[in-house]
């Protein structure tokens, strides 16, 4: 007598399906697999016999029992992924009426707060003396990445039009092609007029402001290269990349001001649930955002 499950076959054609049909890789249809095994062993034990008799507490206690066998929110989401995804496909095959799984929820994976760069680390990085042209290129990147919370895409695509140092301000274009005028401090300017006095020495090809030696507009890569570099030579005790110091930037900004929304328009963040990552802290009362709270973006009132 076979031990097949009843509900093996139709499990068979999915991962069919996955692999004709959608072409997913070899290692994605081997997740979909052992997932949807494990599932259907909980569904045997449960006496479940069609996948047309599967109900929403059915599910609620698949995914009950995966977690009292110590699998963790991650695992189980992507557990229950797997299985959302094949009762689609029942349905759409006329199989199923309905997806049970379609109103469970999802165990969420804790969000750790991304690491950054504590305040006199920060100093200490940007505390970058040297008079030679790729030198100051560098500070500049490192002051307006800090100063104003930028993505790395944000930074490589910012043009000369994008400028208005006087005013102490930039035009970046975000996701989704947004664009948003942001504040930068006073050392940040700075150090842009200290670039942008050399910035002819590389013969642009066009309007960049940040170039590589070759005159073109620097390569996402090369900026990476070029902040782990300096990280080491300043002696950071971390590795630093540019998303690091966005994430500084958010941290330290929130730690002074409290004011999430205004962050969440700094950052360029479509939902303020992204920002909410850093709402652990114990933020003081709302105060002024950027001139009153960046730590080194006090312009002062003239």
């Amino acid at each position: 007598m076979s031990g097949l499950s009843p509900l093996q076959p139709a499990v068979n054609d999915f991962l069919r399906y996955l692999k004709v049909e959608r072409q997913l890789s070899p290692l994605t249809l081997k997740s979909y697999a052992h997932q949807l095994t494990v599932l259907i062993a909980l569904a045997d034990e449960m006496s479940i016999t069609g996948w047309d008799t599967l109900s929403a507490a059915h599910v609620r206690s698949l995914a009950a029992r995966s977690r009292r066998a110590g699998l963790q929110a991650a695992s189980l989401a992507l557990r229950l992924s797997a299985l959302r995804s094949f009762l689609n496909w029942l349905v759409n095959q006329g199989k199923l009426n309905a997806n049970p799984a379609k109103g469970i929820a999802t165990p969420r994976a804790p969000r750790h707060l991304p690491k950054n760069i504590d305040v006199d680390e920060v100093n200490q990085l940007l505390a970058i003396d040297i008079h030679d042209p790729l030198a100051v290129r560098d500070r500049a990147m490192l002051e307006i990445m800090y100063g104003a919370g930028l993505r790395l895409a944000e930074l490589v695509g910012i043009d000369c039009r994008h400028l208005d140092l006087e005013s102490g301000e930039v035009w970046v274009t975000g996701k989704g092609s947004k664009e948003r005028r942001l504040p930068i401090g006073r050392t940040a300017v700075e150090w842009m007029q200290h670039w942008l006095a050399l910035r002819d020495i590389f013969a642009p090809e066009d309007d960049a402001v940040f170039l590589s030696q070759q005159g073109k507009r620097i390569s996402a890569r090369n900026v990476q290269k070029r902040f782990a570099e300096w990280g080491v030579k300043q002696g950071i005790s971390s590795h630093v990349h540019p998303h690091k110091l966005r994430h500084s930037f958010a941290t330290h900004m929130l730690e002074s001001s409290g004011d999430l929304r205004a962050v969440q328009e700094l950052l360029g963040h479509a939902n303020l649930s992204t920002t909410q990552i850093y709402t652990h802290l114990d933020f003081q009362h709302l105060a002024s955002v950027y001139d009153a709270a960046h730590p080194r973006a006090k312009r002062g009132k003239s």
